[in-house]
């Protein structure tokens, strides 16, 4: 090869090299522009987008977007671009009711609809169990069991998540004070009032607030084997005014006695030092504490109270004021993608601060009520303000607050739909009061609703503990 055509050859090679490069840089700056929300429209415009990611249940909705079918978002459990600003989305399956909402999509920023629920038009209705000896019910926490509660010391566990759902006996005769055994009766009754009651997580356990007089005692109730079931407040010798349950399966439990902040070592039986005094309200993520408590803030010449929000980790030695205020509220935490929050709540001022950056990043929303309670919701989306029949719901996702008002007591149906039952009606709606419907009769609305595993919907009819079928066979 003579010098001339290595030079050709060379100039060949720094030339296909210099496109490779040239490509690869413009394949990813037109990535990192799609990344973004940019966009080529069809008038080769550059426009900045958003995205919508839905999904269903049942998935393989139809899916129309401002009143015609997507070519590229046919079905449901994909996403698409769509242009900033509002946007109606209706869902459609063939045999199932519709669902639809009203999104405003922001540029460069991802919009999930996660939760849409089509029911199923004609569904086959199952009687399971006669429930006439029972005054009350309680559904656990993950939808899959259901606790039956009469007023006698025999009450009855079963399993929803089953195709032959079963009672089992759980005898409480020995948990509570007010149990005695008459000389004609066979088991025992049970004159304490249930208040209230909660399960962990996993469903293993359920923590049972009721009155005895005008005392209140705690009882944690093992659902597996009910002899290892503690009297709280027997064990502690303790008037506890609030307890929860931390963790999965309640080994460890958060209390208040004397307005003072303990935690309960439930295998090791042990309540702990105090942690925070005079607490007004707290809220947990797993094993992380926020709270609202009183102290006093001295202001020659006299001593005046005052009032903070803090935060605690269990196995901290301290605890973290992050804010010091005028008066009291109540807080909540939750996590909502990957960033922790906690909301504060001081009459019908809502903010929201970013845990890691409480004073930098806050968002405020005005509620036009006063709540009496603040929950999170179970992924962390939204927050649910409840006062009597007025709910208001801050959903992060829109970025908006929703108010309505409900018939009657609420429930959830699942883990983002709320249940109502007005003269027999159940009536279902979305976490944000909308999509509204009847889905069944004849419902008593002294029990609770639940939907399990996708599969059934639970309610009791008539004396009765019945199922219907949400999906097509």
């Amino acid at each position: 090869m003579n010098p001339e055509q290595f030079k050709k050859q060379n100039i060949k090679v720094i030339i296909s090299e210099a496109f490779m490069v040239i490509a690869v840089i413009i394949t990813v700056i037109v990535l990192a522009l799609l990344v973004s929300g940019y966009w080529l429209n069809s008038n080769f415009e550059i426009e900045r987008n958003g995205m919508l990611q839905i999904a269903s249940i049942p998935t393989g909705a139809s899916v129309e977007i401002d009143g015609q079918v997507s070519s590229w978002l046919e079905r449901t459990n994909s996403s698409k671009i769509l242009t900033s600003g509002s946007h109606t989305i209706k869902l459609t399956k063939d045999g199932y009711d519709s669902w639809s909402k009203e999104v405003n999509i922001a540029e460069g920023l991802l919009y999930r609809l996660h939760y849409p629920r089509l029911f199923l038009k004609e569904r086959q209705l199952e009687s399971l169990i006669d429930t006439s000896k029972y005054t009350d019910a309680s559904i656990s926490s993950d939808h899959n069991a259901v606790l039956l509660i009469n007023s006698t010391s025999e009450w009855a566990y079963v399993d929803l998540d089953t195709d032959n759902p079963t009672p089992r006996k759980i005898d409480i005769s020995t948990l509570f004070s007010g149990v005695s055994l008459a000389d004609d009766a066979k088991v025992g009754v049970l004159t304490d009032e249930i208040i209230d009651l909660d399960w962990d997580y996993d469903a293993s356990h359920v923590l049972i607030e009721a009155r005895n007089g005008e005392a209140v005692e705690w009882v944690l109730l093992d659902i597996n084997n009910a002899t290892k079931s503690i009297n709280l407040t027997k064990e502690f010798g303790a008037d506890f005014s609030r307890v929860e349950i931390l963790d999965n399966n309640s080994n460890t439990l958060i209390a208040v006695q004397n307005h003072n902040l303990h935690k309960i070592d439930i295998p090791g039986r042990l309540l702990s030092a105090v942690l925070v005094k005079d607490v007004i309200d707290f809220d947990h993520y797993n094993n992380e504490i926020v709270f609202s408590a009183r102290e006093s803030v001295t202001e020659a010449p006299k001593t005046m109270p005052g009032y903070y929000v803090g935060f605690l980790k269990l196995g901290d030695r301290e605890t973290t004021t992050l804010e010091q205020l005028k008066d009291p509220v109540k807080v909540a935490i939750g996590k909502f993608y990957d960033s922790k929050y906690i909301a504060v709540l001081d009459e019908d001022l809502l903010t929201v601060h970013q845990k890691d950056a409480y004073q930098d990043e806050t968002m405020q929303y005005a509620i036009s009520f006063v709540p009496d309670t603040i929950k999170v919701g179970h992924d962390g989306e939204f927050l649910l303000l409840v006062k009597d029949h007025t709910l208001a719901t801050v959903d992060f996702e829109a970025t908006i607050v929703h108010q309505w008002e409900i018939e009657d007591h609420f429930g959830w149906l699942d883990n983002d739909m709320l249940y109502t039952v007005s003269n027999g009606d159940l009536i279902v709606y979305d976490f944000d009061g909308l999509n509204r419907r009847v889905i069944a009769h004849n419902v008593s609305s002294h029990f609770p609703v639940a939907i399990t595993n996708d599969k059934w919907l639970y309610y009791f009819s008539d004396d009765n503990l019945v199922r219907e079928w949400l999906i097509a066979k």
